[in-house]
């Protein structure tokens, strides 16, 4: 997704980098407070209680079956409607915590602005494309095409941010990235067995999330709200847009068939509401480099989940390429090691 490495949350006033498919979360990481010797210790007691690796193993679950969630839930609903539950559930998660941390919404009209143009880029725009596309392809492809999005992000970072140098090793990534791309979709038999049409859905969503994580970094960083704050605030006027576009373009559902019903809740209030919480407690506690290593399992899960639950097919074309971009993702988020 997105929901999209984990965000590289960090205690300096610059905003994440984006997640996979569920990309929701903005803003950095608030000073730690001071905290008495009880309470840390409480706090490494539920820490070992459920350690990370279990969380982050839940967490590539969590993003992988997003993929077969929406297929299931497009078998009963429209896209849109599938896009409304997720973004209204995601919502209902994050308003959840912020009453239960009794945390209240950003004040600022320009903080507003901002997240409405974030909220459009990282969740209406990617999550819809995600939906329609999955009217076509496989989920398996969507899951893989998901994958793209550091390469996108690497290309326009070199473009939108003066900071990011490109190295002989990021470039070669870029190049090999793109390479497995071609490679997934069968450039050399023509395309064939691919619906043109919704692989360029899935891959318009995967370019939407660092489009939409640039804009975040020039115009949110050092914003003064949590994360949860302001990933709430985000998913309320995704919310609303959705809404307003389903409303616009689409009627009522007929019908209410519950497995997919089911599968939409599952994909907002888990997805994007819960999985928002596992991974900013992740990068909090072990980094952003490590939590960022979801990223290579999401196209793994999201490929096993449908080929196995959902039947779906795979030609050799499709992991052999899947690897490839994962590898050249790998390579563009490297950095050369400092010397002294």
């Amino acid at each position: 997704m997105s929901t999209a490495a984990p965000s590289e949350t960090t205690a300096t006033p610059s905003p994440p980098s984006p997640p996979p498919h569920s990309r929701t979360t903005l803003g950095t990481a608030p000073a730690c407070p001071t905290t008495s010797p009880r309470t840390a210790a409480h706090r490494g007691r539920t820490r070992r209680a459920l350690d990370w690796r279990l969380r982050f193993g839940i967490l590539c679950l969590v993003w992988g079956f997003s993929f077969l969630f929406i297929k299931v839930g497009t078998q009963g609903y429209a896209p849109l409607h599938v896009t409304f539950g997720r973004v209204a559930s995601g919502a209902a998660v994050l308003v959840a915590v912020l009453v239960a941390k009794r945390e209240r919404l950003p004040r600022s009209a320009r903080t507003w602005g901002h997240l409405t143009v974030a909220a459009f880029f990282l969740n209406t725009l990617p999550f819809s494309l995600f939906a329609y596309a999955e009217l076509t392809i496989p989920s398996t492809l969507a899951g893989i095409c998901n994958a793209s999005s550091p390469l996108w992000g690497m290309a326009l970072s070199l473009v939108a941010l003066s900071e990011d140098r490109p190295t002989r090793r990021r470039v070669a990534g870029l190049g090999l990235g793109f390479l497995g791309v071609l490679t997934v979709l069968g450039a050399w038999q023509g395309f064939s067995g691919t619906d043109p049409t919704g692989t360029a859905m899935a891959l318009g969503a995967s370019l939407s999330y660092p489009v939409g994580w640039i804009y975040v970094r020039r115009t949110l960083a050092g914003a003064k709200a949590s994360n949860v704050a302001l990933s709430g605030t985000q998913m309320l006027l995704a919310t609303a847009q959705v809404g307003l576009v389903t409303a616009l373009f689409t009627s009522a559902p007929t019908a209410y068939p519950v497995v997919p019903l089911l599968a939409v809740a599952a994909l907002g209030a888990l997805g994007t509401g819960f999985a928002f919480l596992l991974q900013y407690g992740l990068v909090a506690e072990v980094g952003p480099t490590t939590a960022q290593m979801v990223t290579y399992f999401v196209p793994v899960i999201a490929t096993t989940a449908g080929v196995a639950l959902l039947g779906e097919q795979l030609s050799w074309n499709t992991p052999v390429g899947a690897l490839i971009i994962l590898a050249g993702a790998a390579l563009t988020q490297s950095r050369p090691r400092r010397t002294t």
